[in-house]
């Protein structure tokens, strides 16, 4: 790359895709560091893309963010990817913000299900692949069976002839080097930074046409509200410009830029001057959507947005009316819980926010459940106290005939674990359509309707004692499959309210497995345990043993509890019932029913009508 780096011809727009642990973070980590990124004695924390708490804690990227890396003289963008469908939303974005795009697979593994969704966006959008293939230092490391693999995958996934003939590169993230060959000498990653250089288009744009970009992610500052995220199209934006927000749907908005943002290692700069082809953040709005065109031309057309996969399951959220409301966050209101949501929503555009005709309760529709746990348990951590209800999916009707969505799942497993998968696959309405295996390990490809999905992560992760892995995408709506039970067990219903005593829960314990400890407080209408069989069990974990004068010999013995099953929130959102609930709190999640009330549930079981929440 020449002098000059503000000139597109030496820009390069990427995005970086990859399964949960092939290296992705750690790749950047190493180009930031080679790029002179940081100084020689700067201490770098691991993980520098992952910035989310949860995403360190879950091992993968849920929002796309970008980074850059100065390489002589030129300037490469680099914007993560999330792996999981669920985030679908974001990784459309991406796409429209890039010219090329880095698929980083471990060279033992191979490409992963997870992989494919991503992929099959970049290839599909007509992005230049670069395939770097990493961990070639481990042992048993097979780098040209990979190589071998990966091109299997772009041949599946409709790669154009240009694209299957990508470039690979191999290396070591962890140790900082790349290679043309896996027999070449391990120096540095120059030999991946003049990949980026020489097969990485220069960004199409216009340098001297008029302003013109598309809104393609958003932040927020607490100093300037609202960002808007995109590479500039054409010309250049200054400090002070005056420019125009355009949709399809609204009129022109105007408004004056204040900040000008560039993404420089792991954080921003301000800049007095945007230039074409630069991913740049743009302040001054009181309002900017992803989608919109920020043009200096009030009649200009709006650059077309690609649509994104329609949103398949909802989820009810509601202000919690348990017993111990108010006691454990400090964000409890309807008005706190709508604002929070439809603030999501700004930032999440495959996240949709409805009111319902029930005060305090919100449809919230999405891609999948682990996108809308995800937006729960941040509000978790900022404090919020809200009821959610188990995901069901958005059914409609085409044509007079009830249509649901299906999906393709991608599922890989021990050979060993392969009957109980495909049964399982099976129970769900799932329909096995192909089946391949390879060292030791099955791939299956079914196609299952959306709701047969739900819950099938953690049954997976059981039967395969923990080694199954599984990606799916959107594949259409089909006729309604009928019914699909997922869970074929009842629950231990608490009769009071109180705190759970060991001597109880001894003799409750006999009926199933227990979800509380002695000391857990409990209330009327929560749920406390799984009943093996598929009825509801009321019983009172709050009784306490009676004191008496006498003692027999050996009656006093201790008998110890199993430990209680704990739930983390996905699994409580996908584990309850239809007429259940899960209580989400800063401290505790709870299991328990919509209607807290026995007798009012009996009524409702007799009008036949499901105590749900809406």
């Amino acid at each position: 790359m020449s002098s000059g780096s503000n000139s597109p011809e030496n820009i390069r727009n990427v995005a970086i895709i990859a399964h949960v642990d092939h290296g992705k973070t750690t790749l950047v980590d190493q180009l930031l560091k080679q790029g002179g990124a940081f100084r020689e004695n700067q201490v770098v924390e691991d993980r520098a893309m992952d910035s989310m708490d949860q995403e360190r804690e879950r091992g993968i990227t849920i929002k796309s963010k970008n980074t850059s890396v100065r390489w002589q003289g030129g300037i490469i963008n680099i914007v993560d990817t999330p792996g999981h469908a669920d985030f679908g939303g974001e990784v459309e974005r991406v796409m429209q913000m890039v010219d090329g795009v880095l698929l980083v697979v471990d060279a033992y593994d191979g490409p992963q299900a997870q992989t494919r969704f991503v992929l099959k966006k970049a290839l599909a959008a007509g992005l230049e692949p670069i395939v770097f293939v990493n961990k070639v230092d481990r042992p048993n490391a097979r780098p040209q069976e990979v190589h071998d693999m990966v091109l299997e995958l772009f041949l599946d996934l409709d790669a154009t002839e240009e694209q299957f003939n990508a470039t690979f590169l191999y290396g070591s993230a962890r140790d900082g080097y790349a290679m043309d060959s896996p027999d070449d000498e391990r120096v540095d990653m120059t030999p991946l930074f003049k990949a980026f250089q020489e097969k990485i288009p220069a960004p199409k744009v216009d340098p001297d046409g008029e302003f013109k970009m598309l809104v393609s992610n958003i932040d927020w500052s607490d100093y300037v509200g609202r960002i808007a995220i995109g590479k500039i199209l054409a010309g250049t934006v200054k400090l002070g410009d005056q420019v125009w927000r355009l949709s399809q749907e609204n009129p022109p908005q105007r408004a004056k830029i204040s900040k000008i943002f560039e993404y420089l290692a792991l954080g921003t700069n301000e800049a007095d001057i945007g230039y074409a082809g630069h991913i740049v953040g743009l302040a001054g709005f009181e309002d900017a959507d992803i989608g919109e065109t920020i043009s200096f031309d009030k009649e200009a057309e709006p650059v077309p947005f690609n649509e994104i996969d329609p949103p398949t399951v909802q989820m009810f959220f509601s202000v919690n009316n348990g017993p111990f409301a108010g006691t454990e966050g400090d964000r409890v209101t309807s008005r706190e819980i709508r604002d929070r949501l439809l603030r999501e929503a700004r930032t999440n555009i495959s996240i949709k926010i409805e009111d319902t005709d029930e005060g305090g309760v919100f449809r919230v529709s999405a891609r999948g459940a682990m996108q809308v746990a995800v937006v729960v348990e941040t509000m978790r951590r900022e404090g919020f106290e809200l009821l959610v209800s188990r995901p069901t999916v958005i059914k409609k009707r085409i044509d007079g005939k009830l249509m649901e969505p299906y999906e393709t799942a991608y599922v890989e497993v021990p050979d060993e674990s392969v009957g109980g998968i495909v049964q399982s696959l099976a129970v769900r309405k799932g329909k096995v359509e192909a089946m391949s295996t390879r060292n030791g390990r099955t791939n299956i490809e079914a196609v299952i309707p959306t709701r047969g999905l739900i819950g099938f992560e953690f049954e997976l992760l059981n039967l395969t004692s923990g080694e199954g892995i599984m990606s799916h995408l959107f594949l259409e709506y089909r006729p309604d499959s009928g019914d699909i039970r997922t869970r074929s067990t009842g629950t231990l219903i608490s009769m009071e309210k109180g705190e759970c005593m060991g001597y109880s829960l001894t003799s409750i314990e006999t009926r199933g497995k227990l979800f509380v400890s002695p000391g857990d407080k409990v209330y009327e209408g929560m749920i406390i345990g799984e009943n093996p069989r598929t009825d509801d069990l009321p019983v009172n974990p709050t009784k306490a043993k009676q004191l008496t004068n006498h003692r027999a010999s050996g009656s006093d013995k201790t008998t110890t509890l199993t430990p209680a099953i704990k739930f983390s929130l996905d699994r409580a959102i996908e584990y309850i019932a239809p007429d259940e609930l899960v209580e989400v709190t800063p401290q505790n999640i709870r299991l328990r029913k919509a209607i807290l009330d026995s007798n009012e549930r009996k009524r409702a079981a007799k009008k036949g009508a499901p105590a749900e929440v809406v």
